[in-house]
């Protein structure tokens, strides 16, 4: 899921950097030098920096379609300035150096864009994390620069049937829709999205959120906040004194967040949320763990999303490749989802200027949609195992990650070797 500009490679213009790293240690300006770090990840399209520091240098990282390239290396000399310079801009303590610290940046830049004006002023929020290492203070810088609110439903990669699902499911006035999967699988660009086909002037929206990722309009948005000991669930019983509509829950985590968001949805209220379990079935009985009686799951949840977000093949340099029979079994052997597939043709990309030269440019998601149907109501229950649950979810046509992923590959969206990557994480 990459944000609507195209950058030129993986690591586009960084004269600002290199300038400055040209210049004597004593004479490196601060300021330009972290400025410009930012400026390259935005236009590099990555979505977090890592500052990492070694015994004799500082390591610059940009994770780029969820994968991590190193980029720079700064001398050790300016790490803690380099430091400093970002916590005065997230308003942090300078001169805490032994506990961990998070804070925020409203940044704005001018970055490349495309048409007549070559340079766009843009504002953007970055969420920090600053934590003591053996070699200094590490850091790792989140840029939120709002391409989740690019997305339509249409577009994120779901199936024509899982489309259908999840479109009917957002229509129901009360009950629970779930998005499950890894940190980095792109669970809130999915909440942010239904948020957006969801908000029209006629219902109230609330969201509970750690951290707020996206600034959503005519939506009212709540910061978990920890110092307040406002948490998720007493964050969502106060939303449900507020009269909303929809109420979106950043994640489930506890008991008592669980049991809450089943009476809301119990309640006449959709409410939608993630939940952190491998796949969609598993979502129902983590939710018997917390505690949640099972005829309230079969009678609150209307559908589990599970998630995985794969590179797609970078479109100016994609070539196709003929599978053997050799590997085609091998294949077979390590995904059993594989099994059906006899077709050898897949594609790669081969690397470009435009890529970057990893043969990727942008992501997109491979989705596993469980609708709880009467058949798995039945099942949730007399509390069935996972794997019964999605045994039955597939006789009734549910599509896994694995094998929409391998859909995708054979379409020529995303590579096999990627798809691979991506389940064995």
């Amino acid at each position: 899921m990459a944000p609507g500009k195209v950058a030129k490679s993986q690591v586009p213009s960084t004269s600002t950097v290199e300038r400055e790293l040209s210049q004597p240690a004593g004479e490196v300006s601060i300021i330009k030098l972290v400025d410009g770090l930012i400026t390259n990840a935005y236009e590099s399209r990555a979505s977090d920096i890592h500052l990492d520091p070694d015994e004799d240098v500082l390591n610059v990282r940009l994770r780029i379609d969820g994968v991590l390239h190193h980029v720079f290396t700064l001398p050790k000399e300016i790490h803690p300035e380099v430091i400093s310079r970002i916590k005065v801009l997230s308003g942090l303590r300078t001169d805490e150096h032994q506990a961990p610290q998070d804070g925020r940046i409203k940044f704005t830049t001018l970055a490349e864009a495309k048409g007549p004006d070559k340079r766009n002023r843009l504002s953007f929020d970055i969420r920090v994390s600053i934590i003591p290492t053996y070699h200094g203070e590490n850091g790792v810088l989140r840029l939120l620069a709002e391409q989740g609110q690019a997305f339509e439903l249409e577009s994120v990669g779901l199936t024509e049937r899982d489309l259908k699902i999840v479109q009917r499911a957002i229509t129901f006035s009360y009950g629970m829709i779930l998005v499950t999967g890894p940190t980095g699988s792109g669970k809130t660009t999915t909440l942010y999205t239904m948020l957006k086909k969801l908000n029209i002037p006629q219902v109230s929206i609330i969201t509970i959120e750690d951290p707020i990722e996206y600034s959503l309009q005519n939506v009212n948005q709540i910061q978990v906040n920890s110092q307040t000991n406002l948490t998720f669930a007493k964050g969502l019983r106060s939303i449900l004194r507020q009269d909303p509509n929809i109420v979106m829950v950043g994640e489930i985590r506890d008991e008592e967040t669980a049991g809450i968001a089943v009476n809301a949805a119990l309640t006449g209220h959709l409410l939608l949320s993630t939940i952190h379990t491998n796949d969609a079935a598993t979502t129902l009985p983590r939710l018997l763990d917390m505690k949640v009686e099972p005829f309230l799951i079969a009678s609150t949840v209307n559908i589990a999303i599970g998630q995985r977000l794969v590179r797609t093949i970078c479109n100016y340099c994609k070539k196709e490749k003929e599978l053997t029979q050799a590997e085609l079994e091998s294949l077979k052997a390590s995904l059993p989802e594989a099994v059906g597939l006899n077709k050898k043709k897949f594609y790669y990309g081969a690397g470009c200027e435009e890529c970057g030269s990893s043969g990727y440019l942008g992501r997109i998601g491979i989705y596993e949609v469980l609708e709880i149907t009467p058949a798995i109501k039945r099942a949730i229950t007399e509390q069935k195992s996972s794997d019964d649950i999605e045994d039955i979810a597939r006789s009734e046509g549910m599509t896994t990650m694995v094998e929409d992923g391998l859909k995708k590959a054979e379409a020529g969206i995303t590579s096999l070797e990627e798809v691979l990557r991506v389940m064995h994480e």
